[in-house]
């Protein structure tokens, strides 16, 4: 059963909706096949409308590796001397290395109906498990990435697939590791991954298919330029300058940290969304925010893993692009990703408020409309937020919630993001079809006893 099963209603009414040119009161949107056709503020609700207190756009998750949601929590102990990203690496790969293509749904599944619950509605699943556990190319080169399309379907949530160019352990074309083995592909090999990869997602309505090439450690110039074109339209996602070790090793081979590196040698512009890139100097800064690319933040597992902080107030000041996305998903939740991306600013600099603006004083406001316009813009999306001919993606927020006591405009963002903790996100649209009501998804019983059952499989091997 998935939520396609769920009749939609024709229109929907709200109190109040964050629309592209700000709050409005009595907002009545209208859709027809999952798109908006039309929002009109102060119209009163009309008989047959689902009638809600406050709607905001749906969010998208930029950067996803679904299947790291069986891991959480398991790599959370102490005491040993140099536990840091690469030892949870480590055990990343004893994991995966017990997942066949059921498993990797059952995963997917329950991450994605996290997900939705949190006000995701879209995820860019950048998607590097292609193999068997051997090594060996599955029948179909695309098995596992159909099994991403299939987790989007069931749940209902919005997919851009991002498959993962691999092909080796570190700068200069080392030679993968056996741990490394289900991740491997050639130039050649890639290109008929990528075709099949768009048959797989064939079936779901919006569906977007981009390409990734893992990082620079994984990929040679000479690979990087054969493996671009192959993006046609599509997004382009690289994992880019998340460790100080990776800084030090691009510099050892190249002479230049990795974001001034890629910026020199590759056509950066607004189709690139660059993850982590936490560790940048002043200049690659300022233009890394020029090229108009994105920038792939994932607050909650960089503080996990130890990265570092992204140096969010200049990129922000300099006019940069940013949209944030749940990586491990090892705690799912959007309204913490925006926190965390703020309360690690205040810890840095010993301040508060620092990715508001003048312009728009709210700090939540100010890091919501930017994720939405950043994390549209990196999953390929021509259109996102509440108006006609986006899709119909849409959040609904508990206005009897403690945390919105009094909240209006810009304060319900605040709120939302700052202190509501849980049971703030009410409802969830996707496409024009109800899938979350009363903060659980519809499905989310069936798709939990499957996840269990593969969890108590998995780590009992």
């Amino acid at each position: 059963m998935g939520p396609g099963n769920k009749l939609a209603m024709t229109s929907l009414w709200f109190e109040t909706a964050l629309l592209p040119d700000g709050w409005a009161r009595s907002v009545r949107i209208e859709h027809a096949d999952g798109a908006i056709t039309a929002v009109t503020p102060d119209r009163p609700p009309e008989p047959g409308d689902e009638r809600g207190a406050i709607a905001v756009p749906g969010l998208a998750n930029l950067h996803s590796h679904a299947f790291q949601r069986g891991m959480a929590g398991l790599a959370e102990t102490g005491g040993r001397d140099g536990d840091d990203f690469w030892t949870w690496r480590d055990l990343m790969y004893r994991f995966v290395d017990r997942l066949d293509p059921d498993e990797v749904e059952a995963i997917a599944a329950q991450a994605y109906v996290e997900m939705l619950e949190s006000g995701f509605t879209r995820v860019g699943e950048f998607h590097y498990l292609h193999h068997d556990p051997a090594g060996l190319s599955y029948a179909d080169p695309a098995e596992m990435a159909s099994r991403i399309a299939a987790a989007a379907a069931s749940t209902g949530i919005g997919l851009t697939l991002l498959p993962v160019f691999y092909a080796h352990s570190d700068f200069g074309g080392a030679p993968p590791g056996e741990a490394q083995r289900r991740f491997i592909h050639a130039p050649e090999s890639f290109a008929r991954l990528l075709e099949a990869s768009r048959v797989a997602v064939g079936g779901l309505a919006d569906a977007v298919v981009g390409l990734a090439p893992h990082s620079l450690r994984a990929a040679t110039p000479e690979e990087l330029a054969a493996i671009i074109p192959l993006a046609a339209e599509g997004p382009i996602h690289i994992h880019i300058a998340e460790q100080m070790r990776e800084v030090e090793g691009c510099l050892a081979w190249s002479g230049e940290r990795p974001v001034a590196w890629l910026l020199d040698h590759a056509e950066v512009d607004d189709r690139w969304c660059l993850v982590h890139a936490t560790h940048m100097s002043a200049e690659e800064t300022k233009d890394l925010a020029a090229s108009g690319a994105v920038a792939g933040l994932c607050p909650i597992t960089e503080a996990n893993l130890g990265d570092g902080l992204f140096p969010a107030q200049a990129f922000l000041g300099a006019g940069g692009r940013f949209g944030v996305g749940s990586d491990s998903n090892v705690l799912i939740d959007v309204a913490e990703e925006l926190r965390t991306l703020e309360y690690g600013q205040r810890l840095a600099k010993r301040a508060r408020g620092l990715l508001g603006s003048e312009v728009r004083p709210s700090v939540g406001g100010t890091l919501f409309s930017g994720a939405l316009a950043g994390g549209a813009q990196a999953l390929g999306l021509k259109a996102a937020g509440l108006a006609a001919g986006a899709s119909l993606d849409l959040i609904s927020l508990n206005a009897d919630h403690p945390a919105m006591a009094g909240a209006s405009g810009d304060s319900i963002l605040d709120a939302w993001v700052f202190a509501a903790r849980g049971g703030a996100t009410d409802g969830v649209w996707r496409r024009g079809r109800k899938i979350v009501t009363g903060g659980r998804h519809h499905d989310r019983d069936e798709i939990a006893r499957a996840y269990r059952r593969v969890i108590a499989r998995v780590l009992s091997l």
